[in-house]
């Protein structure tokens, strides 16, 4: 896997990961919304530490600018 993400994207992701977890675990969020909230948040959070986004790779996008 090569990163195709850049710090920034990185960022925003593993901070928007935390609160849709948050928002999910935390009770503001219940029913299809709440599990909605945890796939994204772990999809968000597992690709910002990575630094790698399949989306990405498929669509040949890349932020990272070497």
């Amino acid at each position: 896997m090569k990163m195709n993400e850049s710090n920034v994207d990185r960022i925003i992701r593993v901070v928007a990961g935390i609160v849709l977890l948050y928002l999910g675990f935390g009770g503001a969020l219940s029913g299809i919304m709440a599990v909605v909230a945890y796939v994204l948040g772990a999809i968000l959070l597992l690709t910002g530490a990575v630094g790698f986004c399949p989306l990405y790779a498929l669509l040949k996008l890349n932020t990272l600018k070497i």
